[in-house]
C-alpha cells in the first residue's frame, strides 16, 4: 500500500456509512433440474428488474460451481430477505440466499 491514510480520514468515511443489506446467493441441489433455464432466466429478469428500480445498487452474478452470486441491497436486511425469498430460483430449490445487514459509502461504485 502506497496510500498513506489518516486517522480523521477514517472517521470522515465512517460517518457517511449508510445501512445496506448483502444478498449472497448460493447454488442449491435443485440447481440442474429439469426447467432450469426458463426458471433461470427467470431469475435473471427479476434481478436486472430491481436492479433498475433501484432495489439492487450493485449486481454481481458470479462464475462459480457453488456461488450463484452478490448483490448489495438499498432495503433493510428484512425486506431483502422476503423479496429474494420470492425468487424463482430460491423458490425452486436452485439457489439459497442468505442475508446480512452491512454498511457501505455513498458514491463508491465499480469501474466502468
Amino acid at each position: 500500500m502506497s496510500t498513506t491514510v489518516t486517522d480523521e480520514q477514517i472517521r470522515a468515511l465512517a460517518a457517511t456509512a449508510k445501512p445496506y443489506s448483502l444478498a449472497l446467493l448460493h447454488w442449491g441441489p435443485q440447481r440442474t433440474m429439469e426447467g432450469a433455464g426458463a426458471i433461470e432466466l427467470e431469475h435473471q429478469r427479476r434481478m436486472v428488474s430491481l436492479r433498475a428500480e433501484g432495489v439492487i445498487a450493485i449486481l454481481c452474478p458470479v462464475a462459480s460451481d457453488t456461488v450463484a452470486g452478490v448483490a448489495i441491497m438499498t432495503v433493510p436486511a428484512g425486506e431483502a430477505a422476503e423479496i429474494m425469498a420470492g425468487d424463482p430460483c430460491v423458490r425452486a430449490g436452485m439457489i439459497r440466499c442468505e442475508v446480512h445487514p452491512c454498511h457501505g459509502f455513498p458514491g463508491d461504485a465499480l469501474p466502468a
